[in-house]
């Protein structure tokens, strides 16, 4: 970027590989407001970013690690869950965060989403939310919302979709929210709390996808999606999860909806291996810069 003729650093250049860019995502997909977001929460974060990492899976936000310019890693289908969770486990230094699609964290990696949440892992999870498979076809995805068209659906989706909210925060994660790509500020500043908070942290970011999912739908354009956003997106914090299921072309609620505190799956392994070994697991079975052990 130049002004007056004189190159200057972008914004963003410190956290972004800039030799990547442009990126592949479709013209008004919200993919890349939603990084914009993640990047300018990173930077705002307490965080030290030389111990932060980023994990993703496929699809097309599984491709947000090649362009983030911190130790990243691009795993397999559904698999960027289990993935991370070896990583923080065994760097527990480390704040790792997993950003990927629904169809990639919610379908085939479903069973590690909801474990993940359960065991309280300290991972800090984003998923945007396209409600189809946008990579591979315009699929039906877990959630796609009824009635809406996909090319598996092409009359329609008779299936009950994820409310990803209600199944992280009934798994035991202890931060949930979900926002737009319409509502920059927001997210950015919720994803600084997620990045801050202590457990399983989870982000579901809503974000149009017009090449497949508003084409087949007959939705309009990226801007007609994003002034629909506008006109039917609700903010009401702490709503009761089960009353944030997304219908099609119905309101939309968001804001954050769980902030609890509970032990992380490393405290209470500690915990319970202290029990066991006593003055020994200080010499042999405490990880390097573990959480303290105290009383879970």
């Amino acid at each position: 970027m130049k002004t007056n003729g004189i190159a200057e650093e972008h914004p963003m250049e410190a956290l972004l590989r800039m030799d990547r860019i442009p990126h592949i995502w479709c013209s008004t997909c919200g993919i890349g407001t939603a990084v914009s977001c993640f990047i300018d929460a990173l930077k705002k974060s307490s965080l030290n970013l030389k111990k932060t990492a980023v994990v993703s899976g496929i699809g097309c936000t599984g491709r947000v690690a090649g362009y983030v310019k911190l130790d990243s890693f691009h795993t397999t289908h559904g698999r960027a869950i289990p993935f991370a969770t070896g990583l923080q486990l065994a760097n527990p230094e480390l704040k790792v965060v997993v950003f990927s699609g629904d169809g990639d964290l919610i379908a085939i990696g479903g069973n590690h989403f909801i474990h993940a949440a359960r065991r309280n892992v300290d991972l800090t999870v984003i998923c945007v939310n396209n409600f189809i498979y946008a990579m591979t076809g315009g699929q039906l995805a877990p959630t796609t919302p009824a009635l809406a068209n996909s090319s598996t659906s092409p009359y329609g989706n008779f299936d009950q979709p994820f409310n990803l909210p209600l199944l992280a925060a009934s798994s035991g994660a202890t931060y949930v929210a979900r926002w737009t790509v319409l509502h920059i500020r927001r997210l950015s500043r919720c994803i600084t709390e997620a990045l801050n908070k202590k457990g399983f942290s989870f982000v579901e970011v809503i974000c149009p996808c017009t090449t497949l999912y508003a084409r087949r739908n007959k939705l309009g354009t990226g801007l007609d999606l994003l002034k629909f956003y506008h006109d039917n997106s609700e903010i009401r914090h702490g709503a009761d999860p089960r009353e944030l299921e997304i219908g099609f072309q119905k309101k939309l609620i968001v804001g954050k909806f769980v902030d609890i505190e509970r032990p992380t799956f490393l405290e209470r392994y500690n915990v319970g291996m202290q029990r066991v070994l006593g003055d020994k697991f200080h010499k042999y079975g405490e990880p390097t810069g573990s959480a303290s052990v105290g009383s879970v």
